[in-house]
């Protein structure tokens, strides 16, 4: 194959999940319906905490902007896909596929970032109760968000600029529903070991680290909760922390799982259908974990609606 410095008046080819045209309106509908499902859900939970001035604290201000980050999130690999298949198109210009990767980058990062931040929350909150208003104050806060913001975006453009010292053969087809970074610079013609091996540290520092500090988070929460004489006073304690980790379980095992998977088979559709997971699946059902285990977030939304009615 002809080996060529991609130019702007190029198209990647998006292979999806499959050709079938018969299957193309079910697959439509069922990602047409996660996305407004994804988009309401989280929506709802933003006004929920913007209109409750009961809800103005560290851990709902991290819970609202989670909120935005994951309806960002979708709308980078969704909306393109439901355009190709109403055009019947699978075309990608060279300039979109570097833009949805920089995007989806930076709110996969904030996602992670976020979760490790709400993690602190939750520790400072149960370890340090009467330190917890001084220590989590609106000022560190902002610059949590802002450093998680920061890192992410930085990520985000090297790994752009590694990709963009690539050269690709022509007629590139990626077998995915979006432009999925490892996928990318595996069909370039030129030398991946530098991007290899900056894909790999990035995932080692950012997403291990973050992990990391979860878990260490957590290990001290659950010190602190058996130190807790009162079983009242246990359960009470260990409710604050439910919703958080299944979300964090869900994130970072639908991850785990689809690049588990890739070590294992090479096939192409199923990882693709592997990463709807976190990418689609994860930001849709966040909402429902946070409202339906949360009497505060149910008490206000229920609040929203019977003053509509």
């Amino acid at each position: 194959m002809e080996s060529e410095n991609v130019t702007g008046n190029r198209e990647f080819l998006l292979l999806g999940f499959s050709e079938e045209p018969e299957l193309q309106p079910l697959i439509f509908g069922i990602f047409l319906s996660m996305y407004l499902i994804t988009v309401l859900g989280n929506l709802l939970i933003i006004l929920a905490v913007s209109s409750d001035p009961n809800l103005h604290t560290p851990m709902y201000f991290f819970l609202s902007n989670l909120s935005f980050v994951d309806i960002c999130f979708t709308s980078t690999t969704v909306p393109k896909m439901l355009v190709n298949i109403r055009t019947h198109s699978k075309a990608i210009s060279y300039e979109s596929c570097l833009s949805q990767m920089y995007f989806f980058l930076i709110f996969v990062a904030l996602d992670n970032f976020l979760l490790t931040v709400m993690a602190y929350d939750r520790y400072v909150a149960i370890c340090h109760p009467l330190h917890y208003t001084i220590i989590m104050n609106p000022r560190l806060c902002g610059l949590l968000l802002l450093a998680s913001f920061l890192i992410g975006a930085l990520d985000s453009f090297l790994e752009i600029l590694m990709v963009l010292r690539l050269s690709f053969c022509r007629d590139v087809e990626i077998p995915h529903f979006f432009c999925e970074l490892n996928q990318v610079v595996h069909l370039a013609c030129s030398d991946t070991f530098l991007n290899d091996l900056v894909i790999y540290l990035s995932a080692g520092l950012l997403g291990c680290g973050s992990f990391a500090g979860i878990l260490y988070s957590y290990c001290k929460i659950v010190f602190a909760i058996r130190r807790i004489s009162s079983a009242q006073g246990k359960h009470k304690a260990f409710s604050t922390c439910v919703s958080h980790l299944s979300v964090v379980c869900l994130f970072y095992g639908t991850i785990l799982g689809v690049y588990l998977s890739s070590a294992v088979t090479q096939n192409s559709q199923s990882l693709a259908l592997a990463s709807v997971m976190y990418t689609v699946v994860t930001p849709m059902l966040n909402p429902f974990i946070y409202s339906l285990r949360n009497k505060d977030i149910k008490g206000t939304l229920a609040n929203l609606i019977g003053k509509k009615k």
